[in-house]
């Protein structure tokens, strides 16, 4: 108990001490105060113009609210270089004061506990610019083949504050959805989240399209993408299915998105039904790589197999289908749907949809190919910094996130050891956490709960250190003795071996143990394929 306890409090050094490298911006961007805490976001409804040639945005947010606790101060987002135009709260305009991106906008009375209300936020301003989309927050100003115009935005990490006012932390998603009204010059079509309510012309050279979506939704999730596009739809056994992409591309995206029909089979019998069947499901080609937006996946992996051509898991079978078509859905699932509470916390969207390409594989070519898919994952491996960031600061932890997350779920299926209850427990992990906002606690509890098993040391293995766990072997006298190597103490992970041309399975501890079996340590063969971990041999 008590080595238990030292490596909790050692954690929680560690964490603080790293803490003080981060500024009062950070935590004003990604902690939890009373001005954010007071007050719980039930809808967003957007109405902006956006000009390709001044590559600007104005126009207003109407925020409505319910009081959580009484406040006479909220804090709203927005980045610094955006303009506050002014704030309106019945009828009147309200008092406000900006700190970084922060606003922090004071109500002439105090406000109780369940009142509700709403305020409209108008703003302008040229939003940043990203460089490398999505891999830098921002928006991004194209060109399609034809010379017309072709946005597009990704905000998240960033902070969808980037460009429009927003209380900008994944802790509060709008109850009721929201609206994205956005107006974009004659012969230009916006597509935003959830489903399309019309288009009107404004009689000044803008036509403004109408998006609603009915579900709650991360608010990097919301977007708009302003091209030449054409609608293609379909339905598939009751799924609304829409592609929005380049006038010059419809014939080739007809062909190519007949993938997402054997995809949404798949991930509907392992994660249960697609959580955003009111708001429909659209992949819309973009001029950057990929992003999960919810109802509105953006696409721009120019219609190849594979990650650009290329197979990330190098071996062959990452070319046998669209990596952003499915990594990108699989987000719907895992991470918009079951959401982080702080995106320290983002491996449960990253680890899970990373996992979800290797169920695919399984539905598509079988269990074989799976296992050989998720182990080419090792290769993007950094083992650099642990998966989990530091909390309240707006920061993510490594980009392992993805692929020895994946690792981690695959090891952890083999570590139950009965296919059956593995994907009952994912499934019903699915289901239960739908629309919900969670965190590593509550994912830790409930596979633990759902598995019989203590996995909160292989949990935190993976996720709070960079080390995977080493397996030490070793021939004393005339046994083999196998013992764990970890950062957390008490850990204990079964291993399946070959020796004698017989394959067994063995439960192992910190300590120091004996081989059932006879044999030598050049003999014996540890299965590193089922699970993720390294082996040493000590003299």
């Amino acid at each position: 108990m008590k080595n238990v306890l030292y490596s909790v409090l050692l954690f929680v050094g560690i964490q603080s001490v790293l803490a003080q490298q981060f500024t009062r911006k950070d935590s004003l961007q990604g902690g939890l105060r009373p001005e954010r805490t007071s007050f719980d976001v039930q809808r967003y409804d957007l109405n902006i113009k956006i000009s390709p040639d001044e590559k600007s945005i104005v126009g207003y947010n109407d925020i409505a609210f319910k009081i959580a606790v009484p406040t006479q101060r909220i804090q709203i987002d927005l980045f610094d270089n955006m303009k506050v135009d002014s704030i309106v709260f019945n009828k009147k305009q309200l008092q406000y004061k900006r700190e970084h991106h922060a606003v922090f906008i004071d109500f002439p009375l105090m406000m109780q506990t369940g009142e509700e209300g709403k305020i409209r936020f108008y703003y302008s301003g040229k939003p940043i610019i990203a460089k490398n989309a999505p891999w830098d927050g921002g928006f991004v100003f194209a060109e399609d083949t034809q010379n017309k115009p072709w946005i597009g935005v990704a905000v998240q990490g960033t902070g969808a504050s980037l460009w429009y006012p927003v209380k900008d932390t994944q802790s509060d998603e709008p109850d009721f959805g929201a609206s994205v009204k956005v107006a974009v010059p004659n012969g230009l079509m916006n597509v935003s989240n959830g489903r399309f309510l019309g288009s009107e012309d404004l009689k000044n050279g803008y036509t403004r399209w109408d998006w609603e979506v009915k579900s709650p939704i991360n608010t990097y999730d919301i977007t708009v993408n302003i091209a030449d596009y054409v609608h293609i739809h379909d339905n598939h056994k009751g799924l609304d299915l829409d592609y929005y992409v380049l006038r010059a591309n419809e014939a080739k995206a007809r062909k190519h998105f007949e993938e997402v029909k054997p995809m949404m089979d798949c991930f509907q019998s392992k994660f249960g039904t697609y959580p955003f069947k009111e708001d429909g499901y659209k992949l819309v080609e973009t001029p950057y790589l990929g992003m999960e937006h919810q109802s509105a996946v953006a696409y721009g992996n120019k219609y190849l197999k594979g990650y650009l051509g290329m197979d990330r898991s190098y071996t062959g079978i990452g070319l046998t289908f669209d990596y952003i078509t499915i990594h990108e859905t699989g987000h719907e699932w895992f991470g918009n749907s079951v959401t982080s509470k702080d995106i320290a916390d983002m491996w449960i969207h990253e680890s899970f949809t990373t996992y979800s390409e290797a169920v695919f594989v399984e539905c598509t070519l079988g269990y074989d190919k799976a296992i050989q898919y998720v182990n080419g994952q090792k290769m993007n491996v950094s083992n650099d910094k642990p998966i989990i960031g530091h909390y309240g600061v707006n920061h993510e932890g490594s980009g392992d996130m993805y692929d020895k997350g994946s690792l981690m779920l695959n090891t952890i299926r083999h570590i139950i050891n009965d296919d059956a209850k593995w994907w009952a427990l994912i499934l019903k992990y699915s289901e239960t956490y739908r629309h919900k906002i969670i965190e590593t606690q509550t994912v830790v509890d409930f596979f633990n709960k759902e598995s019989g098993l203590n996995l909160t040391p292989v949990f935190d293995q993976y996720l709070r250190y960079k080390n995977v766990p080493v397996l030490e072997y070793r021939q004393h006298k005339k046994n083999v003795e196998v013992r764990w190597k970890t950062d957390v103490k008490n850990f204990a992970m079964p291993v399946e071996y070959t020796a004698n041309g017989k394959i067994s399975r063995i439960n192992v501890t910190n300590n120091w143990q004996k081989l059932p079996v006879k044999t030598t340590a050049d003999k014996i063969d540890f299965n590193t394929k089922k699970m993720y971990f390294k082996t040493s041999k000590l003299h």
